[in-house]
């Protein structure tokens, strides 16, 4: 594959899912395959730059990833936060982030009142962090991310984002920038109304934006052997007919290779259901255009 990145969100606004381990091992099954990943965490909770073992980059001091999104000044400092990991390199999370969503809706409001109300504008501009008049133009705030990663200067062959766990400026920003979903959902009854608002939130970003977002799959994640986690597989699998359905199944290693800051795939133990992450991972090569491995 050559031009851009090929560029994925990992998303469910559930917690609790096991959406950021699952987000580490699609990564790490990447790597694994052979392609150059950008793990982009974007959750103001920071859970997967910590489970990566970069702590320390959440409490950097500014320009961070809150900079790069909200100030076109700062936007190419972006180079400057990557981290390097043993199986990708990473985009952190940091504690700014916190103040995203508050400073993407004073953006989304000022796009919105645009020059018809000055004095409007004026009184959300003070209330901003880094969001001036000047900067905004249509759909700033949506197109936040999306222009951050875009000032990237290295190659990838993949970035992968890791949202928030709730609905948000922050959850449609990563959406729209990769304009692929892979979903983590656990096999119990409550999953099926965050999937339902998912399906409906993502249907309601596609008319809003004009765009298109294609799921690449759904991973039913912490699997047993019970009535119900069966039942909610069969639920996934009638949900979305058009599409993989991939059951991962409890695991402490799963786990202990987060507390451990990588992957199951260079966790010191082996973990059988690294064959299903590589399945996924052949998956999204499929859909990608990525035909060989490049180990």
């Amino acid at each position: 594959m050559t031009g851009e990145a090929a560029r994925l969100c990992v998303t469910n606004a559930k917690g609790g899912t096991g959406k950021t381990t699952v987000a580490i091992n699609v990564a790490g099954a990447l790597n694994e395959r052979g392609r150059d990943v950008l793990f982009v965490d974007i959750d103001p909770q920071g859970n997967a730059t910590e489970g990566l073992g970069l702590a320390d980059a959440y409490d950097r001091a500014p320009p961070t990833l809150f900079d790069t999104l909200t100030d076109p000044a700062k936007r190419s400092a972006v180079n400057d936060l990557i981290e390097s990991h043993e199986e990708m390199d990473v985009l952190p999370a940091n504690i700014d982030l916190l103040h995203a969503e508050h400073e993407l809706t004073i953006a989304d409001l000022m796009d919105k009142l645009g020059s018809n109300h000055p004095e409007a504008v004026q009184a959300l501009e003070s209330q901003a962090i880094n969001t001036k008049r000047e900067h905004i133009s249509s759909g700033y705030a949506i197109r936040a991310l999306d222009t951050a990663l875009a000032a990237i200067e290295y190659d990838y062959d993949y970035i992968l984002i890791d949202s928030p766990p709730f609905y948000g400026k922050l959850t449609d920003a990563s959406i729209f920038a990769t304009q692929n979903v892979l979903i983590p959902a656990l096999t119990e009854a409550t999953s099926e109304r965050a999937i339902e608002l998912l399906i409906e939130q993502v249907a309601a970003l596609e008319e809003h934006a004009g765009i298109t977002v294609d799921t690449i799959g759904v991973v039913a994640n912490r699997v047993e052997q019970t009535s119900e986690d069966e039942m909610m597989v069969d639920w996934f699998n009638a949900v979305f007919a058009d599409h993989p359905v991939w059951e991962v199944r409890k695991r402490v290693a799963l786990q202990r290779a987060f507390s451990a800051g990588t992957s199951i795939f260079a966790y010191d133990q082996p973990v059988d259901m690294e064959a299903v992450f590589l399945e996924i991972a052949r998956a999204c090569d499929r859909k990608f255009g990525f035909t060989e491995e490049t180990l």
